[in-house]
């Protein structure tokens, strides 16, 4: 079994590549794409999706992660879907009842630094001086939800760190170290995960 992932930035490569040995199992290969940005994602996914149609074996699983960035998700994840089909593919979203699939498409809602609010103690372990309270106060209760961007969130947050604004892969790197997939409270993340496993399939994930 072999992943292939598609990412919009450096910053999602840092997180999948710390978190993914916490879910799947040391047997399932990956490989990562990064891309300057969504927009070049978007601009150059058709052309690669349809190279890779031409030699993909049939163990091998395509994963698409771009950021929601306050863009309709519906009309977002739809642009994603109708790519994969006209390379060729089938996607989890799109395939009938046992019939398999080669593309996962995901939004991370309504960007990645959600997934970081989603486990408020890594955030703590990774920066002690954020405060404790974080996951109780109301603007950081739903992660997906977060007013004003998750991004800039976060660089207020963390600005007795990043008086310069963030670093934004050191900070992936320093909170996805502490972060446990189980419980994110991130839905947008938790979709992500469900994906990821269906992929791989349950004897291929990571034993407890």
């Amino acid at each position: 079994m072999h992943l292939e992932f598609f990412l919009e930035e450096r910053s999602a490569e840092v997180v999948l590549k710390t978190i993914l040995p916490k879910i799947v199992s040391s047997t399932v290969s990956r490989r990562f794409h990064e891309f300057r940005g969504k927009h070049n994602l978007l601009k150059q996914l058709p052309r690669r999706l349809k190279s890779l149609r031409l030699k993909i074996p049939r163990d091998w699983r395509i994963v698409v992660l771009i950021d929601e960035d306050r863009e309709n998700c519906h009309v977002l994840k739809s642009k994603l879907e109708q790519i994969a089909h006209d390379a060729g593919f089938v996607t989890k979203s799109s395939a009938v009842q046992n019939q398999d699939f080669q593309i996962v498409n995901r939004l991370a809602i309504e960007e990645l630094e959600a997934w970081f609010f989603g486990d408020p103690k890594a955030v703590r372990q990774a920066f002690p001086r954020v405060s404790k309270t974080i996951e109780h106060q109301a603007k950081y209760r739903n992660p997906d939800a977060i007013g004003g961007g998750t991004y800039e969130a976060l660089e207020r947050l963390l600005k007795r760190y990043y008086r310069r604004g963030l670093t934004k892969t050191a900070v992936a790197q320093k909170i996805a170290s502490h972060m446990e997939p189980n419980r994110n409270r991130s839905r947008s993340f938790q979709v992500f995960i469900e994906g990821l496993k269906a992929c791989v399939g349950e004897s291929r994930l990571r034993k407890q």
